[in-house]
């Protein structure tokens, strides 16, 4: 490198970091001082001695650029002031050997979670519970085996007494319904169920019709309770809203996250943090972003995104950001390490998603419901999915916003005290959850086994054990969620809630649980298990007709028979049961629509009357097509599960990406010639059958344009304009979503990257301060470490994996010394071309 060069490259160092005029100056002539002295110029001893004048202290021979540590990090944000920067000081503090480092996290006060080990044996229960009558001698019981002993201070309500009594109401339904639906199936059928064939068949259709019917009566009800407008049980109405918060209730926000959109995930909690120092409870509230990312580039972006989100609202000190090193057991063992070293200092945790966002008023309530109701442990809230632009999520957005409220609050109904947890946009009891609902894993091997994964609903049966109370207030506002913007990025969540909800059915016979959540553990599975019983009842069906078809008829099954076994056929009572089955499916959709009639104002914020109906219909058209392609992929996905496939779970898209035609044939490919395969065969048996199939296999056949073409943008908006599937976040948006727009818009620039934090001075010093240096390493790793970053020298960041890179970024020493190697030294990639984070 020549001199011009050189001092080209000196230039372009300095100018990326804010310093006074003078101070520039007098750095550009020391660096020509350096160069006149040599006639052969030496980049490194120019960059160390500019470090050293920068930093104020001998820079060392290998990492010159950490005598400038300290430095670079007191001028970070001095090009653009913002009005947290008198805390940031606070944010830096050195350690015992001297070094400045970057402190994100409280000081920690460790508490003890510990699972207690799973009792899933009914039989072995019973075996000790005939011991104890028989008198005989129980084996010595450590102290975590003892039997378990509620320890709510509630220990009677209401509530509890009117919850099992409606249960009952709505199991006799159920049985009813579905008595009088398979008696009819049973006429239909042309020997009435005395064939083998047609006996399975009925078995498949009562489990299914159960199925519906009991979301039918979960319908209704809701129906009912929203239609009368006075609900007995409401929590929302269990406390004032002028109580004010006592200064004891402090609350955490949790924020697990992994891989996520770091620009969506911190524009949301801008929006949600705001709204809360607008309520004028800021102080009550501390936000801990839980970080369990592993990649590089993500990691360095959500470093700079706290950081910078400090800065802008001054919430050091209430904003909180950890990266975990050893990511076990997912966003559970996230949330319960964050417990085990600050869950003491709170009494209430908020967990939210990362595409969550709540109003400060929602998050105010919260808490003061917990105060009003000291037995309650966990309080979901019903979150109002908005946000997405494309057609198949704003169809989604539509579905959930008409009608979801008639389903939460039929379980509301049905379950009061003993309700779902979802996982997210809840506040939950800190000790009372640290106690009780720690998670061990699942003996054994296989899909099913380990770490347990749809832990939401676990956490809550093991509260209720506990006797603490789990509500749902689904008539409370503020509280928002997106939906996944393409048919498959919702089934590619479903592959994982599949397998966990098989996995919690595992724990069906566990000690203690109350009948309501295993209750919640078969609905659980029956929203899976479902789809491959309809796929085995469309297969019996068309075996039936096959068999009508090649086999000639018994007429004489049994032994002595009189009077032979003529087949009937009865169409018109196949299409009174079809008709009877689709009204418990549609109805509850038409008595939503009928709700919003009643509301003039909803009525308009949905477009009118006109396109709310036009929109009810296409949305009952849609669902109707998905329906049989959801079918397929969740019967492979139970299967899948079943035979031991793992999943790997990805965060979900946060934006909206179209679906490429090249991975909607790949995932919807097999489908597609199952349908043609499928339909062709019902053909040649009986067209007129071929009429009642067609529904399905027309649906599997038609899937790769409709996965591709509902994952559009331009059409979702195209659907907007012409207000069809209108929802009131749309037409009015509440302040939280619109200042989410305003934080996405502010953030629409790239976030820094590895590159950067290797190259730029200002990310890299960053980066180096949150690393944790070691003092003591073996001779072995020493070498490892100064053959990565000779590697990475030579290579760039594209010739690294992300292990690689992480540790790199964890370990200062290295990260400083590649820092300044690609400043430096001729060998370095031109991939490390310096740049500037945007």
């Amino acid at each position: 490198m020549d001199a011009e060069s050189l001092r080209t490259r000196v230039d372009d160092y300095l100018s990326r970091l804010p310093l006074a005029p003078e101070e520039a100056e007098r750095l550009r002539i020391r660096a020509d001082a350096l160069l006149r002295r040599h006639p052969t110029p030496d980049a490194a001893a120019v960059f160390s001695e500019l470090h050293e004048a920068l930093g104020g202290e001998p820079a060392q021979p290998d990492t010159p650029s950490l005598s400038s540590l300290e430095a670079r990090l007191q001028r970070l944000g001095a090009d653009h002031p913002r009005r947290g920067d008198e805390a940031l000081g606070h944010a830096f503090q050195h350690d015992r050997h001297g070094r400045m480092r970057l402190v994100t996290t409280p000081p920690m006060r460790r508490a003890s979670m510990v699972p207690r080990p799973w009792d899933r044996s009914p039989l072995r229960r019973l075996w000790h519970w005939l011991g104890d009558r028989l008198g005989r001698e129980k084996p010595h019981l450590q102290s975590r085996d003892e039997p378990f002993v509620p320890d709510s201070p509630v220990t009677q309500a209401p509530w509890r007494n009117a919850g099992r009594n409606r249960r009952l109401l709505l199991l006799g339904l159920v049985l009813a319904q579905t008595y009088i639906a398979s008696y009819f199936m049973m006429a239909v059928l042309p020997y009435h169920g005395r064939h083998t064939l047609e006996m399975a068949l009925l078995v498949v259709y009562a489990v299914l019709f159960a199925w519906i019917s009991a979301g039918f009566w979960t319908a209704m009800m809701g129906f009912w309770v929203l239609l009368w407008g006075k609900d007995k049980y409401a929590i929302s109405a269990s406390a004032a809203p002028e109580a004010p918060l006592p200064p004891k209730a402090r609350t955490a926000i949790l924020v697990p996250i992994c891989n996520e959109d770091v620009v969506r995930v911190f524009a949301g909690l801008r929006a949600t943090y705001d709204s809360l120092a607008r309520a004028g409870v800021r102080e009550h509230f501390d936000f801990y972003i839980l970080s369990d990312t592993s990649k590089a580039d993500v990691r360095v972006a959500e470093l700079d995104a706290w950081l910078k989100l400090c800065r802008e609202v001054n919430g050091f000190g209430h904003i909180f950001y950890r990266l975990r090193r050893h990511r076990i057991k997912k966003k559970a063992g996230n949330v319960a390490d964050w417990c085990r070293r600050w869950g003491s200092l709170y009494r209430y945790m908020i967990i939210l998603d990362a595409d969550s966002v709540m109003s400060g008023d929602c998050l105010k309530r919260l808490v003061q419901l917990m105060e009003a109701n000291p037995g309650a442990g966990i309080i979901q809230t019903a979150p109002r999915a908005a946000g997405r632009e494309t057609l198949y999520a704003r169809i989604q957005q539509f579905a959930t916003r008409v009608y979801g409220p008639l389903f939460t609050s039929g379980l509301h109904f049905w379950q009061l005290g003993e309700s779902h947890y979802w996982g997210h946009n809840a506040i939950i009891r800190v000790a009372p959850f640290m106690k009780h609902c720690a998670l061990g894993s699942l003996p054994g091997k296989g899909a099913l086994s380990g770490a347990i994964m749809s832990h939401d609903f676990v956490e809550a049966a093991l509260m209720r054990r506990a006797g603490w109370s789990v509500w749902i207030a689904y008539d409370l506002p503020g509280s928002y969620e997106e939906m996944p913007p393409a048919l498959l990025d919702e089934l590619k969540r479903d592959q994982r809630w599949c397998q966990g909800n098989l996995q919690n059915f595992r724990l069906f016979f566990t000690s203690g649980l109350h009948p309501a959540h295993r209750a919640v553990f078969m609905t659980g599975v029956m929203a899976y298990l479902s789809a491959p019983l309809w796929f085995l009842l469309l297969i019996l069906s068309t075996a039936a007709l096959a068999m009508s078809v090649h086999v000639e008829p018994q007429y004489f099954t049994e032994p002595y028979q009189l009077f032979p076994n003529w087949p009937e056929w009865h169409p018109e009572w196949a299409m009174r049961l079809f008709g009877a089955t689709m009204t418990l499916l549609f109805l509850p959709k038409i008595l939503s629509a009928v709700l919003i009639l009643f509301r003039r104002q909803d009525l308009r914020l949905h477009g009118g009357p006109g396109r709310l109906g036009a929109s009810l219909l296409l949305e009952m058209l849609f669902s109707a097509v998905l329906a049989p392609v959801r079918m397929l992929f969740h019967a492979r996905y139970v299967l899948g599960a079943l035979l031991g496939f793992a999943v790997q779970w990805k965060s979900p898209p946060r934006d909206d990406a179209a679906t490429p035609w090249g991975e909607a044939i790949k995932r919807h490919g097999l489908g597609t010639v199952l349908g043609l395969g499928w339909g062709y065969y019902v053909y040649t048996l009986d067209k007129d059958f071929l009429w009642w199939l067609l529904p399905v296999v027309g649906s599997l056949v038609i899937a790769i344009p409709v996965s591709v073409w509902s994952s559009r943008s331009s059409i979702g908006r195209w659907f907007r304009q012409r207000r069809l599937f209108l929802i009131p976040e749309e037409s009015f948006p509440p302040r939280e979503l619109r200042w989410l727009r305003a934080g996405l818009r502010r953030n629409s620039t790239e976030p820094p990257d590895f590159r950067l934090a290797v190259t730029d001075p200002r990310v890299n010093a960053l980066s180096c301060a949150f690393g944790m240096p070691r003092e003591m390493q073996p001779e072995e790793m020493r070498r490892h470490r100064s053959l990565l970053v000779q590697k990475a020298l030579a290579r760039g960041p594209s010739g690294l994996n992300d292990a690689e890179r992480n540790l790199l970024l964890s370990d200062p020493v290295s990260l400083s010394r590649l820092h300044g190697l690609t400043w430096t030294a001729p060998e370095a990639s031109p991939e490390w071309t310096p740049a500037s984070p945007n």
